[in-house]
């Protein structure tokens, strides 16, 4: 508790409680906080045992004094030594006194040392369960940091902006060919297209000259007229019948 104390108390004077709050650091700091009293509880189930076999070893020298001492007064009465046998009796029941106070202290550290070995295999299997639960915890962990950051990203991504910018794009190229496609109408009827149909009129006329030269020089007659005129030569022929009309009408005066 108090290690944990001075941590938030250095965390909070550097500035970094937002490390010391971080889930996997608080799962970290509980192992390594159980696994130290683990350390140190092994220690004293250490110490205890050493305790338990020391007064096993001071109950079984009593043990044997005080057989040694009872073999004694009996071979003292054998050989007629009542005093001895006495004496070694008086000396026996006094290390008697003190074995029983022994073995009361053997027994008191014998049940100590068991309950700790209970204590420690138990604090064992907790320790097991919580690190596989730390596993389990760190798992989640990751996956909620990266749900987290998943969800960041969907949210900094703007389908609205890119569809807009996508529908002015495919505007703006229709907009670009219906341009095109009236510069080209423009471009039908400019000077330049003006003058190449000219140029083609100019071309049919004199095809159909050279065609009635030929038709004349090969006494095949005049060949009907085509029923497309263009206007240049509707136009001189226009002429020429006002010509004649205005011809008829002096003669007709005259008269």
């Amino acid at each position: 508790m108090f290690k944990r104390f001075f941590r938030y108390m250095r965390a909070l004077i550097m500035g970094k409680l937002d490390e010391l709050e971080d889930p996997e650091v608080i799962i970290n700091d509980s192992l390594r906080e159980m696994k130290e009293s683990q350390v140190k509880n092994r220690e004293r189930a250490v110490q205890a045992i050493t305790q338990k076999n020391n007064l096993q070893a001071l109950v079984d020298s009593e043990e044997k004094l005080v057989r040694n001492l009872q073999q004694k007064a009996e071979m003292a009465l054998q050989n007629g030594n009542r005093e001895l046998a006495r004496q070694m009796l008086r000396e026996k029941g006094q290390h008697d006194s003190t074995l029983e106070q022994l073995r009361g202290s053997l027994q008191q550290a014998v049940e100590t040392s068991e309950a700790i070995k209970v204590a420690i295999r138990r604090e064992e299997d907790r320790f097991r369960v919580k690190t596989a639960e730390a596993l389990a915890l760190k798992a989640n962990l990751k996956q909620a940091e990266i749900q987290i950051r998943l969800n960041k990203a969907l949210d900094g991504l703007q389908f609205d902006d890119t569809t807009q910018s996508w529908d002015r794009a495919e505007e703006k190229i229709r907009s670009m060919q219906s341009e095109a496609s009236a510069r080209a109408e423009v471009a039908k009827t400019s000077v330049t297209a003006r003058l190449a149909d000219l140029d083609d009129q100019q071309i049919d006329v004199e095809a159909d000259k050279a065609l009635q030269d030929l038709e004349a020089k090969m006494g095949l007659g005049a060949a009907p007229v085509s029923n497309h005129v263009s206007a240049p030569i509707a136009a001189a022929q226009e002429d020429d019948i006002d010509k004649q009309l205005r011809e008829l009408e002096q003669k007709l005066g005259q008269q």
